[in-house]
């Protein structure tokens, strides 16, 4: 694993936030890696020590994950109060220019600030998300969120997250499942295994209207000139095939990387996908070069 250093920042309603700051020497702007609904920095722990010898890698933990802290107030546990975290930390850190890489909610985060400070990005890779939720995806992910379970060991709560999606990894073997949980698992205080978030980010789901959120159509249209790369896992029950087709139609300078075999959300891990973040980090900065 490649050295990182960790940093925290506050938010501008006095959280103290966390992240992960693999920070090459490098005059090319960050990469800001911005995870999953329930994950965190360790999520891009590889394919940061895979980026960071080229770029520097910023792995935020968006408030209630991780090493930062829990809201107060539930109802900040939204794709706004997460964007505007991210600024937060980006005039911290003095970045003017970035590139994103978000998965499934880090996507949508991805989405808002990119249309909020288009100028600002150099680029985005969307990893299987896109303005418009499937029902299903949604319903799945509602089934699960804050359940709150807590294990004996390691292996059973790799176990437990192969019950739950062994259908999105059906190549994984207990290996990788004891890997993932690790990743979205700490020990608490009795030495249990339990999940790293706060069980409560489930909450604003059951506020009428807020499951599928604002519309985000409009900010995938003010990135109509920014280079985007859209991955997507082949059995996604997140991004259809029809609304992968449709960011196409909608962006300038898109391109789809689809994942076989894979649903939501691809580790970015996977070969291909790792060239074509590889050819398209390489582009972008080529083009902003040469601008």
């Amino acid at each position: 694993m490649a050295a990182y250093s960790d940093g925290y920042w506050w938010s501008r309603d006095g959280l103290r936030l966390h992240y992960r700051d693999y920070g090459a020497n490098s005059a090319l702007p960050p990469v800001i890696c911005l995870p999953g609904l329930t994950r965190n920095a360790r999520d891009f722990e590889d394919l940061a020590a895979h980026l960071a010898p080229g770029r520097r890698v910023i792995c935020p933990e968006y408030r209630g994950r991780g090493e930062s802290a829990y809201a107060k107030d539930v109802m900040t546990y939204m794709p706004l109060s997460y964007m505007q975290d991210i600024e937060a930390l980006l005039e911290e850190l003095h970045v003017t220019r970035f590139a994103a890489i978000g998965t499934s909610l880090g996507g949508i985060v991805s989405m808002l600030l990119a249309s909020t400070w288009p100028k600002r990005v150099e680029g985005v890779v969307l990893n299987d998300v896109g303005p418009e939720i499937a029902p299903e995806g949604l319903a799945r992910i509602q089934g699960y969120v804050g359940e709150g379970r807590s294990f004996d060991s390691w292996a059973h709560a790799a176990r437990a997250q192969e019950e739950l999606n062994g259908e999105i990894y059906p190549a994984w073997q207990l290996a990788d499942w004891i890997r993932f949980a690790k990743r979205t698992h700490k020990l608490n205080a009795k030495g249990r295994v339990v999940q790293d978030y706060d069980t409560r980010i489930a909450e604003p789901f059951e506020v009428p209207g807020s499951a599928t959120g604002v519309d985000l159509w409009p900010a995938l249209k003010a990135m109509v000139d920014i280079p985007v790369l859209i991955v997507r896992g082949e059995n996604s029950d997140i991004l259809s095939p029809a609304v992968g087709e449709r960011m196409l139609d909608m962006l300038h300078n898109a391109r789809l990387e689809t994942v076989p075999g894979i649903g939501h959300a691809p580790t970015l891990d996977e070969p291909p996908v790792r060239r074509a973040i590889d050819g398209f980090l390489a582009r972008i900065s080529a083009d902003s070069a040469a601008s």
